[in-house]
């Protein structure tokens, strides 16, 4: 079945598939942890983490919410081109977000930085800091 039909079905008709990847483990895709980025037309963009395989959890975080995004990388993680992308959010039941062991760390932190950016500003959304 063609991925995109998958997501269509699962998120509604103008949902769109922007990325997706597994846990890794030594840079191998062997895992039930899938994470995704979906865009569903104007309505939602949002950050989806399903685990399992006979009983799924989902946890999901919307990108606008996102405050801020580390990157973490063990020696392990260098070796096998993985890494942790950390997603800090406003969202009052999912303020840390993990994309654990990923393949092109550095190239999905971009993306998300970009796809934060860009929906703050459609959604005109200021984000202030105090120092004390």
């Amino acid at each position: 079945m063609d991925k995109n039909k998958k997501v269509k079905r699962k998120y509604g008709v103008e949902a769109e598939l922007i990325w997706k990847d597994r846990k890794r483990y030594f840079g191998l895709p062997w895992s039930f942890t899938r994470y995704s980025l979906i865009k569903n037309g104007e309505k939602w963009f949002k950050v989806f983490s399903d685990i399992g395989l006979l009983y799924t959890a989902v946890e999901e975080v919307n990108v606008y919410r996102i405050q801020d995004i580390s990157l973490h990388q063990s020696l392990f993680d260098k070796i096998f081109g993985t890494g942790t992308v950390i997603l800090y959010s406003n969202d009052e039941r999912q303020q840390v977000f993990k994309l654990r062991h990923i393949a092109n760390p550095y190239r999905v932190r971009d993306m998300f930085s970009n796809y934060m950016e860009a929906e703050r500003a459609k959604r005109n959304i200021r984000v202030s800091e105090f120092q004390y």
